[in-house]
């Protein structure tokens, strides 16, 4: 489906090459993960399969790309709409109208397409993706996976056969991430679409892809299997650290592996052989007493009380939009609050 035959790119007046001389082909149903570092080189990647790279953004190519047999030397990306559907870090950024469905029907419009085939595609898509229930939703009310599953559909429409996704997870909790990864999986079983997509939180995403290209730096990139990648990449997620800290033979890439992997390690470690841990002197340093907070009618917080302690490493967790962001700025004095709400600080 892709081909990339002896690829090199870079950038005039940069030093660092992108990429040389990469060759790989990516199958029909196939779904990818593009990892490296961050500026080496992934979203360059994702932009060569469409042709952005190099007709709007310049670089110095050589070598060819071709997308179901066609090379994207000979057409712009325009030409490749059919084809290939994009989905960026920021979907809102790319919205152009105001409406879930409106949106969604955009690009078709946009192609003259009949009414009554622009009707069917989007009652597809809309079922495809839960999203019946929002269709008359203003974009800018959806939460951050919502709208990353707009963004999907819009690309889903036009019925492409290949699937570029850059960091789609990067703005969601992680139960919306979770969400959008397993609809890209259906997506990949159920129309054997092809997926690319690039990452940086690799724990998210490694169970579900079938291989990874690690863009090293210094124009290095090599293709192969989930485990051989992560077995020597010193980017890895927490469960592969893990594997390599234990040296267990084969490395394990979600929390079922492991825990069959670890059996008998586990086993050695029974309650009463654990040490106990020693409970740490600590002062209390914060302390939230009924902290309500309120935007127009939306409560975002509601009688949250807390203490904590120095030495203390807390995490604050919750769906996009709970009001972890409102309960940070609160702490530090620079959130309004409602009556009856107290923040003290200690030293």
């Amino acid at each position: 489906m892709i081909t990339f035959s002896n690829v090199s790119l870079i950038y005039p007046h940069s030093i660092n090459t992108v990429l040389e001389d990469l060759s790989f082909t990516l199958e029909e149903g196939e779904f990818v993960l593009v990892m490296g570092a961050t500026g080496s080189g992934k979203s360059s990647l994702l932009r060569l399969i469409n042709g952005l790279v190099p007709h709007h953004t310049g670089g110095i190519l050589a070598g060819d790309i071709s997308v179901d047999g066609i090379s994207t030397r000979q057409v712009k990306p325009g030409g490749l709409s059919h084809l290939i559907g994009i989905v960026g870090q920021n979907p809102l950024n790319g919205f152009v109208c105001d409406k879930v469905e409106e949106e969604i029907a955009f690009g078709m419009e946009t192609l003259n397409f009949p009414t009554d085939v622009m009707r069917k595609r989007v009652e597809e898509v809309l079922d495809l993706l839960s999203l019946t229930n929002l269709r008359e939703r203003s974009i800018a009310t959806l939460s951050g996976g919502e709208q990353q599953r707009v963004a999907i559909a819009s690309a889903l429409v036009m019925h492409p056969k290949v699937l570029v996704l850059d960091e789609p997870t990067s703005a969601l909790d992680p139960i919306a991430a979770e969400e959008v990864l397993s609809i890209l999986q259906r997506l990949v079983h159920d129309l054997s679409l092809t997926i690319v997509i690039s990452e940086h939180r690799l724990e998210r995403v490694i169970q579900f892809v079938d291989r990874i290209i690690h863009i090293q730096g210094g124009g290095v990139a090599t293709i192969g299997l989930a485990q051989d990648i992560l077995r020597d990449s010193p980017i890895a997620p927490p469960i592969v650290n893990l594997s390599r800290a234990l040296n267990l033979p084969e490395i394990s890439l979600t929390v079922r592996d492991m825990r069959r992997a670890t059996q008998d390690i586990r086993r050695q470690y029974s309650d009463s052989t654990r040490k106990s841990i020693l409970p740490m002197v600590a002062t209390e340093i914060i302390e939230l007493e009924k902290l309500r907070v309120a935007y127009g009618g939306h409560q975002a917080l509601k009688g949250v009380s807390l203490k904590i302690y120095s030495q203390e490493i807390v995490a604050i967790m919750g769906r996009n939009g709970a009001g972890k962001s409102t309960l940070l700025r609160s702490i530090a004095g620079v959130q309004k609050r409602c009556c009856r709400a107290s923040t003290h600080l200690r030293s």
